[in-house]
């Protein structure tokens, strides 16, 4: 199966699922991975880079002289050149962005999938015509899946074909947690016990929850991994036990989680946080962490009602949470933690979804040759015509 897949996401940002899914595919076809468009002064060009994956990476570079036409036409050129030297001959057009629609319009795809792993429009700086778009993209789209099971709820509606998908994880990747004892060098200078986190530092973050915590517990270690984007840092909470190291490698991730005591979803509850399903909640339990989460829907189901994580939305309460956690044997939540995650993989997703998508090129060629087939044939005999004209 060949993909061609249009992205909001920048590959090399975070780690996550488009990485965790077409990394799979490209080991049985071939991928191509379209990034939003980067300015340069100069004639347009589009970069391209193989990925230690299979994926091939293409990145648009638009002259920033080109008018709004321009743009549009130049990366509906560049796009087509792209798949005619990297993935030739049928394909799946996969969309993770409805803001890409008008750069494929031209493009003669077996199959159309929608990828909906966010609530976009809920996202701040989201553009004003999202909305209108995704309606037209659920038009276009033979198979839609969503990246948790509220968002499935949320547009099983708008389409006939809609698969949940949540989060799953990579456990023997994270499973290293729990054997590693070496700390990375910015992590080993840090007390304990430490409370960690890894993902976007952005608008979804609950940060009056973050530095009530930090003001309760002055003796434990707020660790705080990933990018910021969208949030001026000068905002973020500081103080002396409040610790922000940065972006770091999903290879990397495990050696920091190692020497966490907690792992926590300090997730604020607004509109961007209503749909989501943290890919972090199962890596931090293959890690063998406790974990302590906002109530964040996807997270109450099924981790919180299974006992896998604990549950609070204010300070005290979350701090009553991490006491809890710290003092905990965690043999138990761990053995139930492996239970469940035995049925989660991104391999078994991946498997899943190609599923999916093969029945949907089935259901769209069935109704394909019904449509031609109930069309009168230009090749009608005239006597045929003629004959019917009497009748």
């Amino acid at each position: 199966m060949n993909i061609v897949c249009l992205s909001h996401l920048r590959w090399d940002f975070v780690y996550q699922r488009p990485q965790h899914l077409l990394s799979r595919a490209a080991r049985g076809g071939r991928v191509l991975y379209v990034e939003e468009p980067l300015p340069i002064d100069g004639a347009s060009r589009l970069d391209l880079k193989r990925d230690i994956s299979g994926v091939v990476v293409a990145v648009p570079r638009l002259d920033t002289d080109l008018s709004e036409d321009d743009r549009d036409r130049t990366q509906r050129r560049l796009l087509r050149e792209a798949i005619a030297a990297h993935v030739p001959g049928s394909y799946v057009l996969w969309y993770y962005t409805p803001m890409a629609l008008g750069l494929a319009h031209e493009l003669a795809a077996e199959t159309v999938v929608y990828d909906c792993m966010d609530e976009l429009s809920a996202f701040a700086g989201a553009p004003t015509e999202l909305r209108q778009r995704e309606l037209e993209l659920f038009r276009k789209a033979d198979v839609v899946f969503t990246g948790g099971q509220t968002l499935y709820e949320a547009k099983r509606s708008q389409h006939h074909n809609v698969y949940a998908f949540p989060s799953s994880v990579d456990v023997a990747h994270f499973g290293q947690a729990r054997l590693l004892t070496v700390d990375p060098p910015d992590q080993a200078r840090i007390p304990r016990p430490r409370i960690g986190f890894f993902g976007v530092i952005d608008e979804r973050m609950d940060y009056p929850l973050l530095r009530g915590a930090a003001e309760a517990r002055p003796d434990w270690q707020i660790v705080l991994i990933g990018p910021t984007a969208k949030v001026d840092p000068s905002s973020l909470p500081q103080a002396s036990n409040i610790h922000y190291l940065g972006p770091k490698s999903y290879a990397d991730l495990p050696s920091y989680i190692a020497g966490w005591d907690v792992a926590t979803l300090p997730f604020a509850r607004n509109d961007a946080t209503r749909f989501i399903s943290p890919t972090k909640t199962p890596e931090y339990l293959a890690a063998g962490k406790p974990v302590v989460s906002t109530s964040i829907r996807d997270v109450v189901r099924p981790y919180g009602v299974r006992g896998l994580a604990r549950i609070a939305d204010d300070p005290p309460s979350f701090v009553d949470a991490i006491e809890a956690a710290l003092s905990e044997d965690g043999a138990e939540t761990r053995r139930l933690a492996d239970a469940f995650l035995s049925h989660l993989s991104w391999d078994e997703t991946w498997i899943r979804m190609k599923r999916a998508i093969q029945a949907a090129a089935a259901d769209r060629r069935v109704r394909q040759a019904s449509r031609s087939r109930s069309r009168p044939s230009d090749l009608t005999p005239l006597s045929a015509i003629e004959g019917s004209a009497r009748v």
